[in-house]
């Protein structure tokens, strides 16, 4: 009966050219019907077309006027509800889940951490459906979004994750049989990036690309408004960029790549044996911030080198902004100088100044991308989003 219940829900029963329409308010409403009209290339009159049936639904809603300060009439604003729906995203970790109650942008409503009972995939789902049940607290949800560490096809198996031991298991239909919530899952840093790409700093941008720090180096690419992806996402590829010829040692036995350089586990482990007691990554940072000089000289290095990864994915890459995030973003905030310097030394100087955005760093980041996995799943249906979007989408064969 739930899952019949789920099965029922649908964002909207119009797969047609409203449906963009809606699209477009829900990433960037409130907005004027003029905003809209001119960001979706059509007319008043072809608008006003679209969205009469999107309100007479109650997809869309008239939130009244707003006067912008210039001269004339004020605008009337078109939102969505965002209350209206609701999903739970969660970050699968080596040791735990965390997971959070979202709306139909991602805003975090509620947010829980529970511990793994074991690795095998019975007691990860297990762990999973009690989150899932706990974190929602009797609400309907519309969907739940998975983001992990590995590889994934079709959002719905896990072909490898490392840190699990697992191969090929079948994650979006155990927890959806169990749940009876329609589930979605993809790579950890592919999810953030989408939480980026619809609702977050690159929601106005072509291109953009997304690093992530922690216990690895993360990245992600949007170009012409679409995620490029392929099946060797969930590799880590990324991890074992060069940055520094003279750099440490990583566990695979590359000089200076940027897992060497720049995950958590590996600054933590040469600080402490510069230090000669066990640290951990933010004690690191503190003693760092503190003015200690054997982790004051490591986290400038970590700062060089990720100035050389920046410059390295914008010269090839050409984005518009690049957002930097995950667990371990403060080691790019505390070494911020020698990473823009770095940033500079490796871009030609004619090249545009690019904006840097970091994030929170907070585990609801993670929540929200795996969130929306399951709002875009949710909203697009069947739908084809580049068709929907009028651009094409971007697949590396």
């Amino acid at each position: 009966m739930l899952a019949q219940m789920v099965a029922s829900l649908a964002w909207t029963d119009r797969p047609d050219a409203s449906l963009p329409v809606a699209i477009e308010v829900l990433r960037h409403g409130p907005i004027s019907r003029a905003d809209l009209a001119r960001r979706m290339g059509m007319s008043a009159g072809s608008l006003s077309r679209l969205t009469a049936p999107l309100i007479d639904q109650g997809l869309l809603v008239d939130i009244g006027e707003h006067n912008d300060g210039r001269v004339g009439r004020p605008t009337r604003l078109l939102d969505v509800t965002p209350e209206s729906r609701h999903f739970v995203g969660i970050k699968l970790r080596e040791t735990e889940v965390v997971g959070a109650l979202t709306d139909l942008r991602g805003g975090v409503l509620n947010q829980l951490t529970l511990p793994l009972s074991g690795r095998r995939p019975d007691d990860v789902v297990g762990t999973l459906v009690d989150l899932i049940d706990t974190v929602r607290d009797g609400i309907t949800i519309a969907g739940v979004g998975i983001g992990l560490g590995g590889r994934v096809r079709k959002r719905t198996h896990v072909m490898s994750a490392r840190f699990l031991g697992w191969t090929d298991v079948p994650l979006a239909a155990l927890v959806a049989e169990r749940t009876g919530f329609p589930t979605r899952v993809d790579n950890d840093v592919i999810a953030f990036t989408e939480y980026e790409r619809w609702f977050g700093a690159g929601r106005d941008d072509d291109r953009f690309a997304v690093v992530t720090l922690g216990i690895g180096t993360g990245f992600g690419l949007v170009a012409n408004g679409a995620l490029i992806v392929d099946e060797d996402h969930g590799l880590g590829l990324v991890g074992h960029w060069p940055l520094d010829p003279s750099g440490p040692l990583c566990e695979e036995g590359h000089r200076g790549c940027a897992a060497s350089l720049l995950n958590s586990d590996s600054i933590a482990r040469r600080a402490s044996i510069a230090i000669g007691e066990e640290l951990t990554f933010d004690e690191v940072l503190d003693a760092a911030e503190n003015g200690q000089r054997a982790a004051g000289q490591i986290v400038r290095e970590a700062g060089r080198g990720l100035g050389v990864l920046i410059a390295a994915i914008s010269n090839l890459t050409l984005p518009q902004r690049i957002i930097i995030g995950g667990e371990g973003v403060r080691l790019a905030v505390l070494a911020q100088s020698e990473m823009r310097r770095s940033l500079s030394d490796h871009r030609n100087p004619l090249a545009a100044i690019l904006p840097v955005i970091f994030t929170d760093g907070d585990n609801a980041e993670w929540c929200r991308g795996a969130a929306a996995l399951a709002i875009q799943s949710f909203v697009l249906g069947s739908a084809d989003e580049s068709k929907l979007s009028g651009r094409d989408r971007l697949r590396i064969a």
